[in-house]
Formats: structure tokens, C-alpha cells, sequence
């Protein structure tokens, strides 16, 4: 099968397509042909092997081990392991790559069954794709920092392809939110929900005098310390960005003051993934996919990506929806 690999750490171009075996599937396993998988941060920075936590998780300090990426996966099942029942051949599902194994960026993929769920009939396969991973990460953080109805939350890099979701999930929730992003995305971050849209680059929201009761850096730009001014007594930032410095302010928050500086490191599972079936069907969680590149082009949509203006998610397809 076509496949696109990573073999070493470096810049796009290190991101070579081969021809690799088509994976089986185990007894717990689904064989998935795969229509759509998305580009992020996440896989840029296993690519790249920086931060050095991306080499520590890719598996490798030298080399990666996860030589090919693309977390979220959006097909048809085209085999069964033994031991499942819950899927027949045939079935289009959506869901996550098993962590530390080969990811979507290829013709096939083998994921635990429990990975995935039946793909929401009102979305495109490019769409399911983009929600796993985006949806996932957001759901987690806002959960973390303890989201309640009744709140002022501001999601920072609103039109991100994690802040497209944190908007739509903290209106769900039940909050008053305000979203940061540039001009040109008002009206979509409108669009999602938003009571409130911040144009970052004529108004800088750590100088405000609104004060939010949760803050969430969906693009890791705005450090706990920027924001601790507009944060309300016993309100807490969390951010998508692991540094020395989140882990240190979170110690430190923990053990003083009322104010909470958090990190999470997201583990999505089954459950998150049953939980945004229910949304999709009830209209309250969609994908905004910003640009749809072909499987041969997953370097430009790394270059794209990397540059840090992606309107909603980045989409791949990698074979057609026949």
C-alpha cells in the first residue's frame, strides 16, 4: 500500500511516499481503508522531533519509531479481527489512531476497535476526520480546568483547529464565551457561538478589563503570566503548550494564591468519541475545514500548518469515498 514516511527527524521534506505491507488486522482490530486523516501541531512536532517531549512520545531519541503519522482516521472498515462484533465490513467509521503505533497517513491502517464509532451520517469524511483529535484535546482541557454552565471563559486562537471546538464545546457547557482570533475569522468565530469575538490584532485581551473565570490558550502563545491580570479570583488558565514554565506555575498556583495555572496531558478514548456523537447529530459540533490537500502533498500541509494560520482543520484525503 502507499504510504507517506517518516524516517527521520527534520523538515517536511524528510516525509517521503513508499510503497509498505498492508497491515493485518489483530483479534481486538479493525483494518480501516482510510478516506481522510488531518495535519496539526501534533504531527509536526513528532516530524520534527521538537520539542524534545515530541521524541520522548514519538518513541525515539535518535530517530522516530512512529514512522508514519496522522492521528485522526475518517473510512470503511475493510477487515474484522476476530473478537469484534460490534462493526461489520463495510461500515464507515471515524476515530483515533492507536498511540504509539502507525498512524492514518497511508492507504490502510489497523486501529483497536474501541478506537473508532460509526461516522455521522451528516458529515463528508473530511469532516468526521477533523474532530477526534480537535474536539478530543479541547473536550479534555475544558473538562480539566473544570468547566461549569454559568462561566466566562475565553478561548485564545478561537479559529485554530482546537479553538474551532473548545468555542463550540464551552457554549455546550453552558458558558459565556469569548473568542481571540484575527480579523479575518470574526465572523466564523461568530459562527460557532461566540457571545463575544476579540480581534487580536487591534485589542490585546491581558489588558482588558474584563476578567474571565477560565481561560483557555488553545495555541500555546499567551503564558499564564500574561493572563494572570484578567483571570478572577479562583480562575484558572490552561494551556495546550507544555513548558517548564506551565509546569512550574502550576506547582507553584497549586500551593498558593487562588489563581490556577494548569496543564494536561489529553488521553482521548472511547468515551470522548461516543460523547461527540451525540453533539454531531444534535448540530451542536461541527468542522470547519479550512484547506483539503491529497496524500502526495502532506508536505505542503506540514509547511502550511507549521506557518500557524490554519482557519479550522486541515484535511487530508488520502483515497476516495467509493
Amino acid at each position: 500500500m502507499k504510504a507517506m514516511v517518516v524516517t527521520h527527524y527534520g523538515p517536511p521534506e524528510v516525509l517521503e511516499i513508499q510503497e509498505v505491507e498492508k497491515p493485518s488486522p489483530a483479534n481486538d482490530e479493525i483494518l480501516i481503508k482510510v478516506h481522510a486523516t488531518t495535519v496539526g501541531p501534533t504531527d509536526w512536532h513528532f516530524r520534527l522531533g521538537s520539542p524534545f517531549l515530541a521524541r520522548i512520545l514519538a518513541g525515539g531519541l535518535r530517530k522516530p519509531k512512529v514512522n508514519i503519522l496522522g492521528f485522526d482516521v475518517s473510512g470503511s472498515i475493510a477487515e474484522i479481527g476476530s473478537n469484534v462484533d460490534q462493526f461489520e465490513t463495510g461500515d464507515e467509521v471515524y476515530g483515533l489512531a492507536a498511540f504509539g503505533k502507525n498512524g492514518a497517513n497511508a492507504e490502510y491502517i489497523c486501529v483497536p476497535a474501541t478506537n473508532v464509532s460509526m461516522k455521522p451520517t451528516s458529515m463528508t469524511h473530511e469532516e468526521a476526520a477533523g474532530i477526534p483529535s480537535g474536539a478530543g484535546v479541547s473536550l479534555i482541557f475544558l473538562r480539566s480546568a473544570g468547566i461549569r454552565a454559568g462561566q466566562h471563559v475565553l478561548i485564545n486562537g478561537a479559529s485554530g483547529g482546537l479553538g474551532i471546538f473548545g468555542v463550540q464545546l464551552a457554549k455546550h457547557f453552558g458558558a459565556e464565551v469569548t473568542g481571540v482570533c484575527s480579523t479575518g475569522n470574526i465572523e466564523m468565530v461568530r459562527s460557532l457561538g461566540a457571545d463575544h469575538v476579540i480581534d487580536y490584532n487591534k485589542q490585546d485581551f491581558t489588558k482588558d478589563e474584563p476578567t474571565y473565570d477560565l481561560i483557555y490558550d488553545a495555541v500555546g502563545k499567551r503564558s499564564y503570566k500574561e493572563c494572570q491580570a484578567v483571570l478572577k479570583p479562583k480562575g484558572t488558565y490552561i494551556t495546550t503548550w507544555a513548558s517548564i514554565n506551565i509546569f512550574l506555575n502550576s506547582m507553584w498556583t497549586l500551593m498558593y494564591g487562588s489563581k490556577r495555572a494548569k496543564y494536561t496531558m489529553p488521553k482521548i478514548g472511547p468515551e470522548e468519541i461516543r460523547y461527540f456523537d451525540g453533539l454531531v447529530q444534535a448540530g451542536k459540533l461541527k468542522t470547519i475545514v479550512d484547506r483539503v490537500y491529497p496524500l502526495e502533498e502532506l508536505r505542503a500541509a506540514h509547511e502550511y500548518s507549521e506557518a500557524g494560520h490554519a482557519k479550522g482543520r486541515i484535511i487530508i484525503r488520502v483515497t476516495g469515498n467509493e
